[in-house]
């Protein structure tokens, strides 16, 4: 008797063969002749029948969902059976009996989302959590095929990478210190040894939003790199992006069917995407009725407006400096302008932001004082032009927001294992 996964029967491997597999009672049906078993593994489903004269039929009796078992038989070719084979049971080896599993009597939003720990188990957390892995791997695929070094920053930081009420504080031994809210700051560190360098590491902000897309714990891609400008940036995560997306369409295509998401809208991304002004895209909103005025940040309503225009990625740049961090380029002619870029889908909204960091010293120290922060806190930053500074760009993607696109999702709670919200840390 060979010990196989539920993958292995279901590809047409072991018909007519005895096989052991080994999983979880995902459901069970009960006749009087005849018990229908559902045993699911981490690679899929299979039917599984117990007859009434079969010598597992006492054990199969015993079963309660999620309990964990070995269940030997031989594997029968049947069309009426989910993926095409069953297994026709001749011993159970009971694991562990499980309890009632608290599921089968509420499966109400609330309830699946104050016991994770469990709905995790359901195949459709199993599908998305494979297709979030495939995703990190594409990711790094194409990185590498860039010659770029994957490094590992810090979480803890002494100061803000973004605006200060964004931050977590903490108490480290005797000094006050923040969870990160973007690895950038020590990403542009490493590009004056590595160049070319990224992260997926998590990020920390204490947004009080509510919304679709946001999380206070979510993990960051990020990349910096020297000698590139606007243009060499945008061309990078367009091209990032529609690899991710393609890989994605080709090599999870049964993952992504069974969720129900749309596997033509990933593989027809391509390049180049369309790309506006912040401008241009105030001027956008302005005819829809919009009361936003140049100069302000664009809400979650914004954005979706403007995605409905493209129903695919796009890219908004040009930014007022003034809503944008102090290590934001500015243009010399036009020193109100950042040179700052957020990339958008339909639906979400801004899934990235990057643009060009400021690599003049005299300017940064302007802009930090500008912005109220305390320039000593920086020094180490200063630094950085000081000692041969250089022209550089960079980006962070949301990992979840772009899952939460790319699968259908409708919350993005649902694109990441143990969801940390305004109200939710448990477990």
């Amino acid at each position: 008797m060979t010990l196989v996964k539920i993958r292995e029967v279901l590809d047409g491997c072991c018909d007519g063969k005895k096989v052991a597999v080994r999983g979880w009672v995902y459901r069970k049906r009960e006749g009087k002749t005849m018990i229908f078993l559902l045993i699911r593994d981490s690679t899929g489903v299979i039917q599984c029948t117990v007859r009434k004269d079969s010598a597992a039929w006492s054990e199969a009796e015993r079963l309660t969902i999620e309990s964990s078992l070995t269940l030997e038989g031989t594997v029968k070719s049947d069309p009426r059976a989910p993926g095409g084979y069953e297994i026709v049971a001749e011993a159970i080896s009971i694991i562990g009996l499980a309890e009632l599993f608290p599921i089968t009597k509420d499966k109400s939003e609330q309830f699946i989302r104050d016991v994770r720990h469990l709905w995790l188990r359901s195949r459709r957390m199993n599908l998305i959590m494979k297709i979030r892995a495939n995703v990190l791997g594409f990711t790094r695929e194409f990185f590498k095929s860039q010659d770029f070094t994957e490094v590992s920053p810090p979480m803890f930081i002494s100061a803000a990478v973004e605006g200060g009420s964004t931050l977590f504080g903490l108490k480290y031994f005797d000094q006050d210190l923040y969870l990160t809210q973007s690895s950038q700051l020590y990403l542009e560190i490493l590009i004056y040894s590595l160049e070319k360098v990224y992260c997926i590491a998590p990020s920390f902000r204490a947004e009080k939003s509510r919304t679709i897309r946001h999380l206070t714990e979510y993990w960051h891609i990020e990349g910096e790199w020297p000698f590139a400008d606007m243009h060499d940036l945008m061309r990078f995560e367009e091209e990032l992006l529609a690899y991710i997306c393609q890989q994605t369409a080709d090599k999870c295509k049964k993952q992504l069917e069974e969720l129900g998401a749309d596997v033509t809208k990933l593989s027809s991304v391509k390049t180049p995407f369309p790309r506006i002004t912040y401008t241009e895209a105030v001027e956008r909103l302005a005819k829809k009725g919009s009361a936003l005025k140049w100069g302000d940040d664009f809400g979650y309503d914004d954005e979706k407006a403007l995605a409905e225009e493209f129903n695919k990625p796009f890219f908004i740049y040009d930014y007022p400096a003034a809503v944008k961090a102090f290590y934001c380029k500015t243009y010399r002619e036009h020193p109100e302008i950042a040179m700052s870029v957020d990339m958008l889908v339909p639906r979400i909204g801004e899934i990235s932001t990057g643009g060009v960091r400021e690599d003049d010293k005299d300017t940064l120290i302007r802009r930090i004082r500008e912005m109220g922060l305390k320039e000593e806190d920086y020094d180490w930053y200063l630094d950085l032009r000081r000692y041969g500074t250089v022209p550089h760009v960079g980006f962070g993607l949301g990992l979840e927001r772009l899952l939460t696109w790319m699968l259908d999702l409708e919350n993005i709670i649902d694109a990441i294992p143990f969801p940390r919200t305004t109200r939710r840390f448990y477990p």
